[in-house]
């Protein structure tokens, strides 16, 4: 998860940084500022706890598929589990 947040704030360095260079240069894009940029880092901090979660639930639910009990049961037969 922390490996995570590093990459959601590396995202919003590097679209800062963006930012400052268009400035610099005098170029403005009017929907890309720094009420954007806050937005669009805040969605990604919400967004990426949810894929987790939904990884989590989705690995959950590949326990109960039939592929997954048959597998258990042939590693029970063979002693690995």
């Amino acid at each position: 998860m922390d490996k995570a947040k590093q990459y959601v704030a590396m995202i919003g360095g590097a679209l800062g940084a963006l930012l400052l260079f268009f400035q610099s240069l005098g170029y403005q894009v009017e929907w890309f500022n720094e009420n954007t940029i806050n937005s669009f880092i805040n969605f990604l901090t919400a967004i990426v706890p949810l894929g987790f979660a939904l990884y989590g639930v989705y690995k959950n639910q590949y326990l109960l598929t039939k592929k997954a009990i048959n597998q258990e049961d042939t590693l029970k037969k063979q002693g690995l589990k």
